[in-house]
């Protein structure tokens, strides 16, 4: 997995609020190079265009929710393999085996502290270093 500095992350939510929480996380890790999308079907969008190593999603948007992101990136050849971490406040069972079954790397329950997102990063993509 690539350094810091060359991991290219992608954060999918529609909530400006989450958004912000999310990408201050990441700045604060030292992680700065990352993309936003409003919504599921923006960040599909983003993905085909110039896929990242790493996906951060919501779980609950319109259009496309998190589980059908995943889905649809699990389906195409170039996004078959990137990370994907879903972020969600109904960390059900039921909705992280879904996940998994698509081949969900990890979740994260809302709200979440900065250590617990560096954690689940990790978890996904090696130590950060």
């Amino acid at each position: 997995m690539p350094s810091m500095q060359q991991l290219q992350i992608l954060v999918v939510d529609d909530t400006s609020v989450s958004r912000a929480l999310l990408t201050d996380g990441l700045d604060q890790i030292g992680l700065k190079n990352f993309k936003v999308a409003k919504d599921g079907e923006e960040g599909l969008k983003m993905m085909m265009t110039a896929p990242c190593h790493l996906v951060i999603s919501d779980y609950n948007m319109p259009k496309i929710d998190g589980i059908q992101l995943l889905r649809a990136l699990r389906q195409h050849a170039p996004t078959s393999k990137v990370g994907f971490i879903l972020v969600t406040g109904k960390g059900d069972k039921a909705l992280i085996d879904e996940g998994k079954k698509w081949g969900l790397n990890n979740f994260l329950a809302k709200p979440f502290a900065v250590p617990q997102l560096k954690t689940c990063i990790e978890a996904v993509v090696g130590k950060l270093t």
